[in-house]
């Protein structure tokens, strides 16, 4: 396959036109980042990586200083290390010498902000970073996982604390975080109900695993146990109406802007719980794939295509004319 000595780069940000700043080209092979000759880093042959909204932000300049241009691209990889270990790589990178939730870390960063990311022939990342890759699991499935089905995870699951049976209300079909906690909840055993002003969207929804769909800000039939809100202020009055006493929202993101108001007055009345959620840790990348073993559950995955068609894929993404993850591949990362 074409294109196995490219790295996709972000050489300037643009708020008006981001795609403008995006670069395909050869690889020189910087190691770029800090990391100091001895450090216990490993280096990964990336076959597969999974395009983000935090690539996307990148290109716009939001989050990295104009000093860190160009930056590689890419917070998610699968790959194989030097010594023939197929992984994946978990993109939250802790201090050194950080003890815990790495997400909970004040110094922590993630891939493409302090050091290349993983749009290139090879990734370097802590050897902590690295969770073996199962034979079950194919490299672009693998790739979809560190960041968006993270994400999910850790909303559903972990912040969440939801069990099965409850339900649960997804804000926003299509992306690759609500794609992700549909097809999670379902398998988990919960109810689950997805919001979009899409039909297409909402159909497909609910062939990926919804027990209903309902046009965006559309009245409930009934109020939900939580609500996973990445949207922000097109659907916050919708999320806080919508949760029973008691209830859960849950945020890892405002892609529409922050919320106003905020309807406090909802939320000690019926003694609501608001919830942040940052990615996850690799204890819960573990969990995660474990779960997918068990369920059978699987990622999501809108197209796959070589890096070389990388600009392409970015356009996609941006029009968010998807239903799933896309994702680059690099050599025969399509295969394993």
């Amino acid at each position: 396959m074409a294109g196995g000595d490219l790295a996709v780069t972000a050489t300037a940000a643009s708020a008006a036109d981001p795609l403008s700043g995006l670069r395909v080209a050869p690889w020189d092979g910087s190691p770029g980042g800090a990391q100091a000759p001895g450090d216990d880093w490993a280096e990964v042959r990336v076959r597969a990586g999974a395009l983000n909204h935090h690539d996307l932000w990148t290109l716009r300049g939001v989050g990295l200083p104009a000093e860190r241009y160009p930056m590689v691209l890419g917070t998610d990889a699968a790959g194989v290390t030097a010594d023939g270990r197929e992984v994946l790589v978990h993109a939250v990178l802790a201090s050194p010498g950080w003890e815990g939730d790495e997400t909970e870390d004040p110094a922590r960063t993630m891939l493409s902000e302090r050091y290349p990311g993983a749009f290139a022939p090879v990734v370097r990342v802590p050897a902590r970073n690295l969770v073996d890759k199962p034979a079950w699991l194919s490299f672009p499935e693998a790739a979809c996982l560190p960041t968006a089905w993270l994400t999910a995870y850790r909303m559903l699951f972990v912040r969440g604390g939801l069990r099965p049976g409850q339900t649960v209300l997804v804000q926003g079909a299509g992306g690759g975080v609500a794609t992700a906690a549909v097809v999670l909840a379902r398998a988990g055993g919960l109810r689950v109900w997805v919001t979009s002003r899409s039909e297409d969207k909402r159909a497909a929804a609910e062939a990926t695993g919804a027990h209903a769909t309902f046009p965006a800000g559309e009245r409930l039939p009934d109020r939900v146990d939580a609500v996973l809100e990445t949207v922000g202020a097109a659907t916050w009055e919708h999320s806080v109406r919508s949760l029973r006493p008691g209830g859960v929202v849950v945020v890892s993101g405002a892609t529409t802007g922050d919320a106003s108001p905020a309807l406090l007055h909802h939320v000690f009345f019926r003694q609501l719980r608001v919830v942040g959620s940052t990615m996850g840790t690799r204890r819960e990348l573990v969990d995660l794939v474990r779960m997918l073993e068990a369920t059978g559950a699987r990622p999501i995955i809108d197209t796959t295509v070589p890096v070389d068609e990388a600009p392409e894929a970015f356009e996609r993404l941006l029009r968010s004319d998807h239903h799933g993850k896309i994702v680059l591949t690099w050599g025969d990362g399509d295969e394993g």
